[in-house]
């Protein structure tokens, strides 16, 4: 007989040795699948054993598919009524396409037409189809103008073992499949291992704890398949069930003779709740063996202690390419468990980072290219009498060390340790809870790192210490920067702030800020808002405020304007008991908490974004601003200045803090320049200021230049404050943002100083 074992891309080579190994002849790796040939025994035994196999088709013909007419014709001349039992269900499964036949689905149901209209004329019955949970499925591969027809021996794939956990949440962490738990696994030779005595696996990065279920069956000699309850040539007339009760017994007891086997499984992660997702998969897989479970700062002791026999392998494909904080930590983790690994241990790594050559500072001996999902990765394997211990150590805390990628890290490193004392110091002097601890200090490592303090929490009764993060915002490098080496300088950052900051790693969040002239913070995350979630609680200034790490490219309050808030409150204080303060381009409202903090009992925010309104809302509502007087205005916040200018309403105090560009079609027909268009704006918010009203202006355009001549000759006198509002933490960089107090310079005796309700609903105005 003929047989097809599909696999996943990659495996190809380690299958057809899996197959050998497994009593199969006229083995022959294909593209993402392996033909053997052999007795139906030998199927069998491959449905049972193989650990690498995604499915097993037994092929009854290859038959002429050019067109519709040919392929109907070709399955109708097969002697269904001799493999389908007349009461079973059935599905087909279809791949492949050529010119005439572009439809897998109508594929598939023309061969399901075919087969049913045979079994019709030879049975006289009509078959039933079952997509889902059928008694026999049907394959058929198309290429080119051939089509291969076989029975789906296996059912559901074979990397259903039968105790996979899935993520959920008493689970957080998804498994690595099965499969590819097994392909890591023949990849560092852990079957050879398995002939020693007293095989040994230390496990990185482990998991929910496939990695170990999957050493532990085949180091005590299970069949993967002994946990199944079901096989898909159970539907098959010509299934042999002598043969493979045969075979399930003699499973049986090799299970039972190897079951006292003498092996050390150790596995070690950092994810929470890797620890009960390992036990509880390796006892479902029915494996009665307890693995000793390490942690990530202490194993690096225990590796080094591993006899020169023993098999190390490190899963890193659990983080995205845009979890950089995880994959700095992983990669830290690996190399320094790999520089205390003894010479003769044999290391092999799912890779979904690209960069773990580097980050071993050794150059895989061997790779084979797979794909996790639809992303690029490869399994590695590295000879570890390489000259590992190259890698550059960086110095931090007590004398600690850590290996990075880059040799310039020591240079962060200690710049980072100084100025983390500085400001940590300071901070608690000045009792300021969110702070930035490092502004791109060295032109290599080119990113702003700010830290934040939660509100203390009570849980079970006891006060918990506040969590504390970071938030590392990288500046693009330049086209002329090497990508690569600018990604490692990257990841060293990431791997070297929370250990210096002491903040856990898994708290550490990165953007990345592009220099470029276009959008707003309006241009993005505007989409798919009921997937947003709810950040953060800090204190400011004995305020509360919502931040979000996750979202936004900006977490919901700007540091830089920590003393612009303050100043806004001490100025709201002088507003008319009656008086009206607006937040324009108010983003999450948090000078509006302020100025209401101070007294200002009427106040108006205004955003374009129904997000960030809400988000504005919350954190008045959070502070105790709850009155009708707060109101929150979506619109376009340009053309609501120029409609409120020539309406009779009045503001004793606005804050005005616009984006620097935006193309927003939402943004006026024209977009929005703040160098541009700065007078214009200006003009108008001096026009909706009482007699004497002020308002505060920011920008944060670093060669911001105001046209005073013109805003002079209009009116308008501007104020330059930015050196009083730029706090110590942001001096190294004092162009983070400009400030102004915009006054009205000739004010106009038909200004009305008095109020009423706002809205439109506020009389004795008169225009400007």
């Amino acid at each position: 007989m003929e047989f097809i074992a599909t696999c996943p891309k990659g495996f190809e080579q380690l299958l057809a040795q899996e197959l050998t190994s497994l009593g199969c002849e006229q083995v022959r790796p294909l593209m993402g699948q392996v033909s053997f040939g052999g007795t139906l025994s030998n199927a069998y035994r491959v449905c049972l054993w193989s650990r690498l196999a995604s499915r097993i088709t037994l092929i009854l013909a290859r038959i002429d598919a050019a067109d519709t007419n040919q392929l109907y014709e070709g399955i109708s001349t097969l002697p269904w009524e001799e493999h389908i039992p007349t009461t079973a269900t059935i599905a087909v499964n279809a791949h492949g396409m050529n010119e005439e036949l572009r439809n897998t689905q109508f594929i598939a149901l023309r061969t399901k037409d075919a087969i049913s209209d045979r079994m019709l004329a030879k049975k006289a019955i009509r078959l039933t189809t079952d997509p889902t949970n059928p008694d026999l499925r049907i394959t058929l591969r198309l290429r080119n103008t051939t089509a291969m027809v076989g029975i789906d021996l296996s059912g559901n794939p074979l990397f259903r073992r039968g105790y996979e956990m899935g993520k959920s949440a008493r689970q957080p962490i998804a498994p690595l499949r099965p499969d590819y738990a097994a392909a890591l696994l023949a990849q560092a030779g852990w079957f050879r291992a398995c002939r020693h005595d007293n095989p040994t696996l230390l496990s990185v990065y482990t998991g929910a704890g496939t990695i170990l279920a999957e050493a532990a069956a085949q180091a005590l000699d299970r069949a993967p398949g002994l946990l199944r309850s079901k096989w898909g040539f159970e539907g098959w007339l010509g299934h042999d069930s002598n043969t493979w009760t045969k075979l399930l017994t003699e499973a049986d007891e090799r299970a039972k003779k190897a079951a006292n086997t003498s092996l050390t499984l150790i596995g070690t992660d950092d994810r929470r709740g890797w620890e009960s997702a390992t036990r509880q998969t390796v006892r479902v897989a029915g494996i009665f063996y307890e693995p000793q479970l390490v942690s990530t700062s202490a194993v690096v002791q225990t590796a080094s202690k591993l006899n020169n026999s023993a098999v190390c392998v490190c899963d890193l494909s659990f983080f995205s390419a845009e979890e950089l904080p995880i994959e700095a930590r992983a990669l830290s983790v690996a190399r320094g468990i790999a520089a205390a690994l003894p010479q003769d241990v044999s290391l092999s790594a799912v890779d979904s980072t690209q960069t773990l050559d580097d980050a071993l500072a050794m150059d895989a001996t061997e790779h084979i290219d797979i794909l996790l999902g639809q992303d690029k990765a490869s399994i590695r394997s590295y000879d570890l009498h390489q000259h590992t211990h190259n890698l550059p150590l960086v110095t931090y805390g007590d004398n600690k060390q850590v290996a990075v990628l880059m040799e310039g890290s020591s240079q962060f490193s200690a710049r980072l340790t100084k100025m983390y004392k500085l400001r940590k110091k300071w901070a608690k002097r000045e009792f300021v809870s969110c702070y930035r601890v490092y502004d791109a200090d060295l032109p290599d490592y080119a990113a702003a790192i700010d830290l934040y303090e939660g509100l203390p929490r009570h849980r079970g009764g006891v006060l918990q210490a506040p969590e504390r993060w970071a938030v590392v915002a990288e500046y693009a490098a330049p086209k002329t920067v090497d990508s690569t080496r600018a990604h490692e300088r990257l990841l060293d950052m990431l791997t070297l702030t929370p250990l210096i900051c002491n903040i856990d790693p898994t708290h550490v969040y990165v953007k990345t800020r592009k220099h470029s002239k276009g959008g707003s913070q309006y241009a993005q995350n505007e989409q798919k808002d009921d997937q947003r979630r709810h950040g953060r609680l800090i204190d400011e200034n004995g305020l509360t405020f919502e931040v979000n790490f996750e979202d936004y490219l900006d977490t919901g309050l700007f540091l830089d304007h920590r003393d612009t808030r303050n100043m806004l409150r001490e100025l709201a204080k002088k507003v008319p008991e009656h008086g009206y303060f607006c937040n324009l381009f108010a983003y999450t409202g948090s000078a509006t908490c302020y100025v209401a903090d101070g007294g200002a009992r009427n106040t108006t925010t205004v955003d374009m974004s129904r997000t960030y309104l809400d988000w504005a809302q919350r954190n008045m509502r959070r502070n105790g601003f709850t009155e009708d007087t707060h109101k929150f205005v979506q619109a376009d916040v340009l053309q609501w200045i120029d409609s409120e200018r020539h309406s009779t309403n009045r503001y004793d105090l606005i804050f005005c803090d616009p984006p620097t560009f935006s193309n927003s079609s939402r943004m006026r027909k024209r977009g929005w320049d703040v160098q541009r268009d700065h007078v214009e704006l200006l003009i108008s918010l001096s026009r909706m200021l009482s007699k004497t009203g002020v308002c505060v202006f920011s920008c944060n355009l670093r060669n911001f230049k105001p046209d005073v001549e013109a805003l002079t000759k209009f009116g308008v006198k501007l104020e330059d404050i930015t050196e009083k509002t730029i706090p110590e933490d942001f001096e190294r960089n004092s162009k983070i943002h400009h400030c102004y107090l915009v006054r009205r310079s000739t004010p106009s005796s038909k200004d009305s100083h008095s109020h009423s309700n706002h809205g439109g609903r506020r009389s004795n105005h008169k225009k400007a």
